[in-house]
């Protein structure tokens, strides 16, 4: 039994989280892994895996060999992917990290048309709206709404994206008009725990100044489908991703102010880590991303 086959065994284990787990996503029995575990552990010297029957971690020393041994097999798949650089078929296990927003709205439909499209590539898609660091947790892309910032990791734009300020036609009507984001302060607003901004929505002054406002309302959701719902229904004011707020601008439901007091410095992006050599299966995820938003949007 090679040293490589063992490591490919403990990193399975740690991404599923438990050896059963494992054993149920690779189709390995539970008792194999744990022999190659260990093995690995007789080889290295070192306890790399806590486990009882109730629960599981890594050590100091396991969290430092599943950091280094991780990047060493990517680069060893990386350099097989770019062999097989001519080959259509495409195979493996792709691990994506993508926003709860992006899975959950409309766009989320590109992740299955390219699933359908690959069904020879395994899709690990987990939606988390956490920040979670690539290289750390192993994951081979993200999907990020967000300003683009200095990161030692390669940042491919998808498409343009921008907030909307939104509520119901009723509350705008009774609201009446209004003529600077400034008003916001004194309206009911539906705050979104999710957002960067949450309270203090950021705006830009026609000179081009950023400036924020302090806002506050009865309900406060961790979801922005949740708060353009509660918007439809005239409770207050809220701030809404454009993905989101299109539909129910296009109906009738909601209508935008304030558009030329709203940044326009965000994105949708695809994050990878700088490697030596780009995995076919992540270049080829984010031309067809890429491409879904050139034509879909």
């Amino acid at each position: 039994m090679d040293t490589l086959t063992r490591i490919r065994a403990f990193i399975d284990v740690v991404d599923a989280e438990g050896f059963s787990a494992a054993a149920r996503r690779i189709g390995k029995s539970k008792a194999l892994l744990s022999k190659y575990v260990r093995e690995l552990e007789d080889e290295l010297g070192a306890l790399l895996l806590n486990r009882t029957t109730r629960q599981f971690s890594l050590t100091e020393a396991g969290h430092t060999y599943y950091r280094s041994a991780s990047e060493i097999l990517k680069e060893i798949d990386n350099l097989a992917d770019l062999v097989r650089a001519n080959n259509s078929d495409l195979k493996g296990r792709l691990r994506i990290t993508v926003p709860r927003t992006f899975v959950d709205a409309d766009i989320g439909q590109s992740l299955i048309d390219f699933g359908r499209e690959h069904p020879e590539l395994s899709l690990d898609i987990v939606s988390d709206d956490r920040f979670i660091d690539l290289v750390e947790e192993g994951f081979d892309v993200a999907i990020r709404i967000t300003r683009l910032e200095d990161s030692t990791l390669i940042a491919r734009k998808l498409d343009d994206f921008q907030v909307l300020v939104c509520a119901s036609p009723d509350f705008m009507a009774k609201a009446g008009p209004l003529g600077h984001p400034s008003e916001l302060s004194k309206l009911p607003c539906i705050l979104d725990t999710n957002g960067r901004s949450y309270s203090s929505w950021r705006f830009v002054e026609k000179d081009g100044s950023p400036f924020t406002v302090s806002v506050s309302g009865q309900i406060e959701v961790n979801s922005p489908l949740a708060a353009a719902r509660a918007a439809v229904t005239g409770i207050g004011v809220a701030v809404l991703p454009d993905f989101i707020a299109r539909p129910k601008i296009a109906s009738g439901e909601l209508v935008t102010f304030f558009d030329d007091f709203l940044p326009k410095d965000r994105g949708i992006y695809a994050i990878y880590p700088h490697r030596r050599y780009l995995p076919t299966k992540v270049r080829t995820f984010v031309d067809f991303l890429h491409n879904w938003f050139r034509n879909t949007r």
